[in-house]
This record gives structure tokens, C-alpha cells and sequence, in this order.
């Protein structure tokens, strides 16, 4: 069957975080690779992931960049390395030479040009520092208190009914809310 799943990959012009894993890459426990994330094919030995790694979709790591081809008659190219416990948002551009720290959120459509350090929350194009982890953590827990939280029953992979979609959407007219 993973085969079949290699196939699919390779008509998209993708590769399977095995076959990257293969030619090099090194990946931790518990990694979430969701649809459209780019893993650099042609310098993925170079691109390291910890444990407890999540990118949302069409994140890019990037090892190389080719703005210097032209010019200098060469590309640059540089390490990614992803720490333990990291969430990278969708639309992400991690470049060459990164390293991210532990415990890091990278909010969606950033593009990371830069070290970033442990317990950190940081997005924008570069992405800067907005938070400590845990005073981003604190401020969800806050709003989370007063805002509606919803279990697994309200999930695609439960089944939600369409009763339960649109309750949802509604109770989230103008405010946000939690799922499990």
C-alpha cells in the first residue's frame, strides 16, 4: 500500500516523508506533515525535525536559494534544523540556516529567515517574537474560559453531522472558539 501512496506523491511532484527520510532527511517521533508541505528534495539531508513536529499545509523548508545563482555563479545552501515540540503554520517559508528552537509556534504564513529561540511564539514576514510560549499559552487560557469549546463529536474524523456544523457556525458568528 505505500507504494501506491509513493505513486500519488510522484504524479504531484511531491515526495513522501519516507522516501526523504531515505535520502537523508532526519525525522523525530510524532510528525505531522499535512497536505502541501514542501521538504527541499534536492538537500533534504540537510533538514532535520524533532519530536512532536506539526506543519500545517504548504509549509516550505527551504535548504537552498538560488538568488545567488545567477549573479555569483552559485546557490546558497544551509541546515534546517526543527527542535522538539513545534507547530509551523500554513503558507510557512523556513529558508537556509535556520534553526528553531524547542517549543516554538510559527504562526501561519510567515517566512523564517532567522534563528528562532526556544519557548517562543513569533509570525510575520520576517517572523519576529510576539510571545513567550507561555505568555501566548496564559492569554488562550483567558480568552478560552469565556469562549465555547467543542469535543471530538464536532470533528470531521467523528463524523460531525451537519446539525452540529451549523450550530457551530453559528455560536462562532462573531467570536472564536476551542476544539478538541
Amino acid at each position: 500500500m505505500n507504494w501506491i501512496k509513493e505513486i500519488v506523491y510522484r504524479l504531484r511532484g511531491e515526495y513522501t516523508t519516507e522516501k526523504l527520510i531515505k535520502m537523508g532527511m532526519q525525522v523525530g517521533k510524532n510528525f505531522g506533515r499535512l497536505n502541501g508541505v514542501i521538504l527541499d528534495p534536492s538537500h533534504c539531508w540537510l533538514i532535520e525535525i524533532g519530536d512532536n513536529v506539526t506543519m500545517a499545509p504548504r509549509v516550505h523548508v527551504l535548504c537552498h536559494d538560488a538568488s545567488t545563482k545567477q549573479f555569483l555563479g552559485y546557490t546558497k545552501i544551509g541546515r534546517v534544523t526543527i527542535g522538539n515540540n513545534v507547530f509551523i503554520g500554513a503558507d510557512t517559508v523556513i529558508l537556509p540556516g535556520v534553526t528553531i528552537g524547542n517549543d516554538v509556534v510559527i504562526g501561519a504564513n510567515s517566512t523564517v529567515t532567522h534563528n528562532i529561540p526556544d519557548n517562543s511564539v513569533v509570525a510575520g514576514s520576517p517572523a519576529k517574537k510576539i510571545y513567550d510560549l507561555q505568555e501566548y499559552l496564559e492569554k488562550e487560557k483567558n480568552y478560552m474560559s469565556n469562549a465555547k469549546c467543542y469535543g471530538e463529536e464536532f470533528t470531521l474524523r467523528k463524523n460531525v453531522s451537519m446539525e452540529k456544523r451549523m450550530t457551530q457556525k453559528k455560536e462562532l458568528e462573531e467570536k472564536k472558539g476551542y476544539i478538541v
